[in-house]
Order: C-alpha cells, then sequence, then structure tokens
C-alpha cells in the first residue's frame, strides 16, 4: 500500500507550535455565520452619518466601501483578517494580503496602499515567525505595486493578521455586488474547494501537489477586477469568500432582486476536491452557512451529493464572480485567460424572479 505525502511547507514553517494549532479556525472560514452576523448587524441600529459621496456603505453587503473624491475618482477602502490557514508563516501572510487586496479588485478599483493589521501570541511563536508572517504580506503588496504604510500590532492569544486596503476607481467605474440585471450570466474566476483542503490539511491528509495547488490559487491577485470594470457589459463583481459559491451568488441575487441559477457541472473545483468531500473533508463552516441562508437554495434533483457541502465551501482568497450581458462573455473570459485565470468559467444565470438561488445538475 502506498502513502500520501505529508504536505510541502517551508523550513520556517517547522517550528513549535504549528501556526494552525494556535486558532480555532481558519482563513475565511473564521467569519461569523451568515444567519449570526445579520442578526448582530440587525442590532447595531442605523449606519449613523451617510453622506452624499459615500456611493457604497453598508447596504448590500457589498466588498468595500467607497467614497467620491471628486469627479475621476473614488477611494475604495476595506479591511479583511484571519488566523492561519496554514502553518507555513510567509505563506499565511501571503494569502492573507491576497486575500484582503482582493475586495478592492472586486469594486473594480487599483490598491493604492495597505496598513497591516497584526494581533500575535508573542510569548508562543518565535520573532522570526512573526517576521514571516509579515513579510509574505509585503511581497504581495510589492506584487501589486503598493506599499505596506503602517499598521497597528497587539498581543493576542490567537495569530491574526490582515490588512486595511484602499484603492481607487473613477466613479463611474465601481463595481456593485448589486447592479446585476436580468438574463446576465455569471462567471467565476477561480475554481472551488479551498475549504476542503485546509480540512484535508489540519488532518495532515492532503498531498503536496494539492497543497501546492492551495497555495497557488489563494495568492493569485485578483487583477481581472478593474480591467472587468471598464467593460460596459460588466454589471456586478463581487468576490467569492467565506460565505461560498452559493452565499454571495445569493447576496448577488439579493442586491438585484433576481433568482440565481447555477449549472453545478459547468463549476471549476481544484483538483481532488470533488473525491476528498465525498470522503468526509469539509470545514464546520459549510454547515454553519447552509445553516444560515438555505431557506433560500433549491437544490435540483440529480446533483451529487456532494453538491451542498461544496457550494457552502469557504474560499479564502477565493474567485471574482461576474455578472454580465451574454455578448459580453467572451471578453470577460478573454481578460480572466490574460490575467492566468485559466479555470475561469460561466457557471450560471440571473433571471426575473424573487430573490434566490438554484442550484441544477
Amino acid at each position: 500500500m502506498t502513502t500520501q505525502p505529508a504536505p510541502s511547507v517551508a523550513p520556517a514553517a517547522a517550528v513549535s507550535p504549528r501556526l494552525t494549532s494556535l486558532s480555532h479556525g481558519g482563513g475565511c472560514g473564521c467569519k461569523i455565520a451568515p444567519g449570526v452576523l445579520s442578526q448582530i448587524l440587525a442590532q447595531s441600529g442605523a449606519a449613523g452619518v451617510v453622506p452624499p459621496d459615500l456611493l457604497v456603505g453598508l447596504e448590500t453587503a457589498d466588498d468595500a466601501a467607497v467614497y467620491r473624491l471628486n469627479d475621476e475618482q473614488a477611494l475604495v477602502a476595506t479591511t479583511d483578517f484571519f488566523m492561519p490557514i496554514v502553518d507555513d508563516p510567509y505563506e499565511f501572510g501571503r494569502i492573507a494580503a491576497t486575500n484582503a487586496l482582493s475586495d478592492v479588485y472586486a469594486m473594480g478599483g487599483k490598491p493604492i496602499m495597505a496598513l497591516a493589521l497584526v494581533a500575535m501570541p508573542v510569548a508562543q511563536l518565535p520573532l522570526e515567525v512573526i517576521g514571516a508572517i509579515l513579510r509574505g504580506g509585503q511581497d504581495v503588496c510589492r506584487s501589486a505595486g503598493i506599499p505596506v504604510a503602517g499598521g497597528h500590532t497587539i498581543d493576542s492569544v490567537e495569530p491574526i493578521y490582515g490588512l486595511v486596503a484602499m484603492g481607487l476607481v473613477h466613479p463611474d467605474r465601481v463595481r456593485r455586488n448589486a447592479g446585476a440585471r436580468p438574463g446576465d450570466v455569471l462567471i467565476l474566476g477561480k475554481p472551488l474547494g479551498v475549504g476542503v483542503y485546509s480540512a484535508a490539511l489540519k488532518k495532515e491528509q492532503l498531498q503536496d501537489a494539492h497543497y501546492r495547488e492551495m497555495i497557488a490559487t489563494t495568492t493569485r491577485l485578483n487583477t481581472p477586477g478593474p480591467l472587468l470594470a471598464e467593460l460596459p457589459g460588466v454589471h456586478a463583481i463581487t468576490d467569492v469568500t467565506g460565505f461560498g459559491l452559493a452565499g454571495h451568488a445569493l447576496e448577488m441575487a439579493r442586491g438585484a432582486q433576481l433568482a440565481a441559477h447555477i449549472d453545478w457541472a459547468s463549476v471549476p473545483l481544484l483538483p481532488g476536491v470533488a473525491k476528498m468531500a465525498g470522503e468526509g473533508l469539509v470545514t464546520g463552516a459549510s454547515a454553519r452557512n447552509w445553516a444560515g441562508y438555505g431557506a433560500q437554495v433549491r437544490l435540483a434533483p440529480g446533483l451529487p451529493a456532494t453538491a451542498q457541502a461544496l457550494a457552502c465551501d469557504p474560499q479564502t482568497s477565493g474567485g471574482l464572480l461576474v455578472a454580465c450581458a451574454p455578448e459580453a462573455a467572451g471578453e470577460v473570459l478573454a481578460v480572466f485567460a490574460r490575467e492566468g485565470f485559466e479555470y475561469a468559467k460561466v457557471v450560471g444565470r440571473l433571471y426575473d424572479g424573487y430573490p434566490s438561488l438554484s442550484l441544477y445538475a
């Protein structure tokens, strides 16, 4: 009998304790469950002062806030942080930074700078490990052409890292998650399955090749965002993260007051994910996601048994989900291809109807 190889990790990850052992969750799977989050936000009251130049705020749970500076520029502001999804500190930093910058790209913006958010159990982690986390984030920001211009640090019981990310976009090119139109097709930029990979990694059942796929997809910057925002046929963009494809497609449907249909056979999956999910390697966040929004999702007969879990699989640094006119789909796919997103595919469509999501075989 052959044994599966252990995950590939850099030497810095060999220090004790393992990063993932210090946290109760990892990556975007740490998000508060959607149903609980809705209750919390309902208790928080009104949004307070809402100036006329605030183009995007809390209304539709969009990816970032957008504030008009002048007729040519709007500021995109967002923040994202989480606990380790991998044990390699450098790769953890890269993944967290890539994920944080994604929200700027999803609004159609180009990042201009970032601030680091760092909470670390200083007594438990060697300083060189914490330094490697920060270096990973800095290297991603360097790839995006922006500085890490400051930040904030605290001593914490769990390791947490992320960014405040800021960008610029023309006010006319802001792409919200709520702008979709009837008849639009849905295009997904990255394959699903990061949550499944992370569950396998925690149980030390992730093969080397799958670990490399995990790092590659979670550290790929969503650079098509601002290019897609220049296309008149692109009506809405969001990124698929902790609430899974189903949750973020449902947000898009709610925002546009439309019904979303997804052709499950067209949804791209990371290699080996379907098999792993069938073996029970799924995250607890997948079940929490379903509990939060499953009442608005219809699973058609004939779907694979794993479809529900994979549709709700929390994606860390996931792909862009684009709603565009059918005649613009070729241009959208061409942009993804030029930027190196070989998995990008048309996965569904939006129709007139009660805001909901249906998955078809």
